[in-house]
């Protein structure tokens, strides 16, 4: 008997939050856009930002940095990647204190 009660209370405990985890994450929630491009010609990469670039740390998949520029305070800024391997990641703060990350995949 005290089973079956238990089934019913946890059951009924289930239906009342079934609204609150459907509702947890919206379908057709949009990212905000980017306030910077990143434009790439084989291995040279250029960043045009809207606003000022504060910081820029680029890294391999691996976990090797490649590129760690601290107040670079500029709006447009160029890089090389010259090592071998398809997969980077790059993190990019901007002046406001946001920070961005993306992959970077290299044919």
């Amino acid at each position: 008997m005290t089973r079956l009660s238990t089934l019913r209370k946890f059951i009924f405990a289930l239906l009342l939050s079934l609204p609150l985890i459907l509702h947890a994450q919206p379908a057709n929630e949009t990212k905000p856009s980017k306030p910077y491009r990143l434009l790439t010609s084989g291995k040279q990469f250029t960043i045009k930002s809207s606003k000022e670039i504060r910081q820029l740390l680029v890294w391999t998949a691996s976990g090797h940095r490649i590129i760690e520029q601290r107040e670079l305070n500029e709006s447009n800024y160029s890089f090389r990647l010259e090592v071998k391997e398809k997969y980077f990641f790059m993190m990019v703060q901007l002046s406001d204190g946001k920070v961005f990350t993306e992959k970077i995949g290299i044919p």
